[in-house]
């Protein structure tokens, strides 16, 4: 019995949804022309599966609204042109405008905007009213929320109607919530847990960070629908993870390495995971998870709806996705190139090794004006030495980086958050899942070993539409990466300094490997 009595039913028989995802028929890969389709984001096709004796279970959620099915082509393209969003596959659902024609089945329309109400704005308005009312979207558009993200305009139908998707967009585009309010219908639409049931939904992240980000969110959206949620990561005791899975959980938010662990003590299974994210593929790949990731995904249904996030598309994440997606969506908001938010202001200044910590002081003394300031750096121990010299020098530093227990990284992220240490230094650890919303600066004291690192690391600042600054100090040692940052910078319309524009010129782009997608083994995996 679904918790929504309102929920989309689908009168076809199991056998016949199951083509939904590209399984089991004709429909699905039966003709020439689903294999073109289908070949736009993977050339090969999935080996048939079996399903018997596997319980059926629902996944197609969406209802059109009727001002989206209103919509001509020509307004679709014009909308998607306008918002640099880029659709593939097969029965592509039309791009949504605003909140209220999100399509989320019966109540839970007005369930999703109570709970974004509630924990954005403060606002409540009764649970009687099966539509949103006016005053709830003007108080939406006066916080700042005044449509979906591109990513959420298209990403939102595409997951509601069960297939798998890729999506592909840049950090801080709100991709969290594209993947999350499908997946607590999803949820919502399938028989309770009994004991011993694992997750219904599971999302693997590469760091403890953004695991943890993600069910802060799922937890907020979730409760509105009483949906349980936990966050499986290494570096603190098991025993209350375990308790959580063992009570059961319908959402578990997991890196790897421990969700693995927690199989093989038998705290957990994956047999009732019937929606599984892997966000932010790319990074995951980059820190050595593929054989996890593997090893995970042999143990999930494979008719299960997968949906696969991004912010490059590299070609290792590209073969990952044909091995566990079937017939899937895909939308890219801008392109899959590397490229950084044009809300952020890119400052690259060349300087030498010797010059870093003067500069840095400078910096600060022009800059510093409560806002929270993020410096990046390559090492753990130029973190701490680079904290202990601030310190020193009476700046309000702490410093974060994968030799610090979770307890003490928790705690220096609360301070960051909370403005009583408005200087924080971190490595790549907080480069990607770190989300602080009024991070105003950010500073790579130490220029990063990627240009994939790069962009993310700046991309914690001008989240979810504010504006933000990126200062880089870039030394010959980076010159080799010169002339692919030139390229960013101009994609983004920002100024390319006199110095920066001569090492370009007389230096040769990076090796691969190095100045693209990193050497998969040449990072620790966090687990």
């Amino acid at each position: 019995m679904s918790r929504y009595d309102s929920r989309t039913g689908d009168s076809t028989s199991y056998r016949d949804r199951r083509s939904d995802s590209g399984f089991g028929g004709a429909s699905a890969y039966g003709s020439s022309a689903s294999k073109r389709e289908s070949s736009s984001v993977g050339d090969e096709s999935p080996k048939k599966p079996d399903l018997d004796g596997l319980t059926p279970f629902e996944k197609n959620f969406y209802v059109e609204s009727p001002s989206v099915a209103a919509m001509t082509e020509a307004e679709v393209e014009e909308y998607r042109k306008k918002r640099e969003i880029t659709v593939e596959g097969r029965d592509i659902p039309k791009p949504v405008k605003s909140f209220r024609d999100v399509g989320f089945p019966g109540k839970f329309s007005s369930v999703f905007l109570d709970a974004f109400v509630i924990n954005f704005l403060d606002v409540r308005f009764p649970e009687s009213l099966d539509f949103v009312p006016d005053y709830v979207l003007e108080e939406v558009k006066k916080a700042g929320f005044t449509e979906p993200t591109p990513i959420q305009s298209q990403g939102w139908p595409m997951a509601l109607k069960g297939r798998d998707l890729i999506g592909i967009a840049e950090t801080g585009s709100g991709k969290t919530l594209s993947y999350l309010l499908p997946a607590i219908v999803h949820v919502n639409a399938q028989p309770i847990l009994a004991p011993g049931d694992g997750p219904i939904v599971l999302v693997l992240a590469p760091t403890r960070e953004l695991a943890v980000q993600i069910q802060q969110e799922a937890s907020k959206f979730g409760s509105s629908s009483k949906i349980k949620s936990t966050c499986i990561y290494g570096g603190v005791p098991k025993g209350p993870q375990v308790r959580d899975l063992q009570k059961g959980v319908e959402i578990v938010i997991a890196t790897p390495g421990r969700l693995i662990d927690m199989m093989e003590s038998n705290n957990t299974n994956l047999r009732r995971v019937t929606y599984l994210v892997l966000d932010e593929a790319d990074r995951m790949l980059d820190m050595g998870f593929d054989p996890q990731i593997r090893k995970i995904v042999s143990h999930i249904r494979p008719d299960r709806q997968t949906l696969y996030w991004s912010a490059t598309w590299p070609k290792e994440v590209e073969q990952l996705s044909k091995k566990f997606l079937y017939n899937p969506y895909k939308v890219i908001i801008g392109s899959s190139d590397l490229k950084a938010n044009r809300a952020i202001r890119q400052i690259v200044d060349v300087i030498s090794e010797s010059q870093k910590y003067n500069k840095l002081v400078k910096l600060l003394e022009d800059i510093m004006d409560g806002s929270r300031i993020l410096v990046f750096l390559d090492t753990k121990k130029g973190c701490d030495q680079i904290t202990r010299q601030l310190r020193m020098d009476g700046w309000p530093a702490l410093s974060i980086h994968g030799d610090k227990s979770q307890a003490e990284r928790d705690w220096v992220l609360s301070e960051f958050r909370s403005g009583k240490s408005p200087i924080m230094t971190a490595t790549d650890v907080a480069a990607r899942g770190l989300d602080v919303k009024d991070v105003k600066y950010v500073i790579n004291y130490d220029f990063p070993g990627s240009l994939e690192d790069y962009v993310h690391r700046i991309g914690r600042t001008g989240r979810a539409g504010a504006k933000g600054t990126a200062y880089s100090f870039f030394t010959a040692a980076n010159a080799r990466f010169a002339k692919e940052l030139i390229s960013i910078l101009e994609e983004a319309g920002q100024k390319v300094s006199h110095e920066l524009a001569s090492m370009g010129r007389s230096t040769a782009p990076p090796p691969p490997g190095l100045g693209g997608f990193r050497d998969r083994g040449s990072r620790r995996a966090w687990s």
